[in-house]
């Protein structure tokens, strides 16, 4: 297919300007003005609207078995649904079972992700310790294009990682050029308090945030900073949710440490008054971890989206319908942690960063794709309007208008966290691989079009930045 994107406002993260763009091949051939099409072109009329990269979320769980059930959704329709929203790829996560061979999980969340209708790429869990796990780790890098490796601090008895395991699993990502990505939450501590809440007779969703304050992840955050600033190794916190892991990312950076910042649209947006809603449903709809906070917290991850403190926006993608939540019903430690919002991240950033003044248009196009595809090396492939890079783009009418509900939606899930939210900006056409996919409101995709997308490894600059490290340790004295 062959598609030519006509008389828009090209927006990257550092330059606007009027352009059009010519798309064969699943690449973007030329950019220019008033460019000419071969006979049987589609032409997207683009006037009064801009064109953008499609967006990246780093950070999806598609069909993924936890906590006793399986998420509804799959990477056929949550792909689909990000195309609805102007997100062209998505990075999901391999977590495999305690004791459960690396590679063997690696393959079956392949073998899931065959039926995306967008490209994707994994980041891999390390969920326990031993040499295979090691050896796995450098298969993953030098074959399969992983480069980057999660760790969940949380889930004590399932998948926390403890310190041990960390700080194996750092030392491997450094020497491999991978970079490592954290759940900051202190596991321990979260267990003692879920018991505790529950048993002072709080079961029902307020017992979660009530389990999991900002300072367990504040610690956490900061620990998981200073393993990695010792052993030399970049590091990236997924879904920062309060002010106590920004300031722990905010210094190490001052200090001049590799460390970077996600923060997911939800958390910028809503608070922690949904887990007191007298709706069972409604308020377990909103468990996830790290929880909502406080409002104060959500000023605090603005500011440091602004200044650059946070770099990335995700959404956790992770559905539960509400028959799955009510397994937690009389125990709020039973209900599946995960929301929905992949069709929304684009929406609700733009009208509540763009359009407030918060984000300039460029700002959110780094914080929604550029950031991202830089941080886990798919730039320029990936997260840019340029010649040569997959034609993975977004037409962006800043004037269309919706109310976000679960009624009209096309994630597959029950309920929407923005649910009666209204916002300005809105996709009008997605392309993927150069194929325009969603038009007007329509969806037209093909099952398994989606490619996978390795991640080459960061190698020469993890060298160096290890030896650094090294550097700035005491040398023995003999005496």
């Amino acid at each position: 297919m062959t598609v030519l994107i006509k008389g828009g406002t090209i927006v990257t993260a550092d330059q606007t300007y009027r352009a059009d763009i010519l798309c064969t091949d699943g690449k973007i051939r030329s950019i220019g003005e008033n460019l000419d099409a071969p006979t049987g072109t589609r032409t997207v009329d683009a006037g009064g609207q801009y064109v953008m990269p499609g967006g990246i979320d780093p950070h999806t769980h598609m069909q993924l078995p936890f906590m006793g059930t399986v998420a509804i959704e799959d990477f056929f329709t949550g792909t689909a649904a990000g195309l609805a929203g102007g997100t062209t790829m998505i990075m999901d996560f391999v977590i495999p079972d305690p004791q459960q061979s690396i590679m063997e999980a690696y393959m079956q969340w392949r073998e899931w992700a065959e039926k995306s209708v967008a490209d994707y790429a994994f980041h891999v869990a390390i969920t326990w310790w031993d040499d295979t796990v090691s050896a796995d780790m450098e298969t993953l890098v030098k074959e399969h294009g992983v480069n980057s490796f999660k760790h969940f601090m949380a889930y004590k008895g399932a998948i926390m990682a403890d310190d041990e395991i960390l700080v194996n699993s750092f030392s491997r990502a450094g020497e491999l050029g991978a970079i490592v990505t954290v759940h900051a939450e202190n596991g321990d501590l979260v267990y003692r308090l879920q018991q505790k809440i529950f048993d002072m007779g709080i079961t029902g969703p307020e017992g979660h945030p009530l389990s999991r304050p900002p300072e367990v992840e504040g610690e956490a955050a900061n620990r998981a900073i200073r393993i990695a600033e010792v052993l030399g190794v970049p590091i990236y916190i997924v879904h920062n949710s309060c002010r106590q892991s920004l300031e722990a990312i905010t210094r190490a950076r001052n200090e001049g440490q590799r460390v970077y910042g996600e923060v997911l649209a939800s958390h910028l947006l809503i608070d922690d008054s949904v887990y007191r809603n007298t709706d069972f449903d409604i308020a377990a709809a909103h468990v996830m971890s790290p929880p909502f906070r406080p409002k104060e917290h959500q000023s605090a991850l603005w500011h440091g989206l602004q200044s650059g403190n946070l770099q990335t926006t995700a959404t956790d993608h992770c559905c539960f319908c509400a028959d799955q939540k009510g397994a937690g019903k009389d125990d709020f430690r039973m209900i599946p942690n995960g929301t929905a919002g992949i069709e929304n991240r684009l929406e609700v950033l733009w009208h509540h960063g763009v359009s407030s003044g918060r984000l300039t248009m460029n700002e959110f196009v780094a914080v929604t794709s550029t950031n991202a595809a830089k941080i886990f090396n798919i730039y320029p492939r990936k997260g840019t309007i340029a010649v040569g890079a997959d034609a993975d783009i977004v037409v962006w009418d800043p004037e269309a208008t919706k109310t976000i509900s679960a009624k009209t939606h096309k994630q597959n899930i029950d309920y929407n966290i923005f649910e009666g939210m209204e916002v300005k900006g809105c996709a009008s056409h997605t392309l993927s691989q150069g194929k325009i996919v969603y038009a007007d409101g329509e969806l037209d995709v093909e099952r398994g079009a989606g490619n996978y997308i390795e991640k080459p490894p960061f190698a020469a600059y993890y060298d160096a930045l290890r030896k650094r490290a090294e550097q700035k340790r005491p040398t023995a004295v003999n005496r």
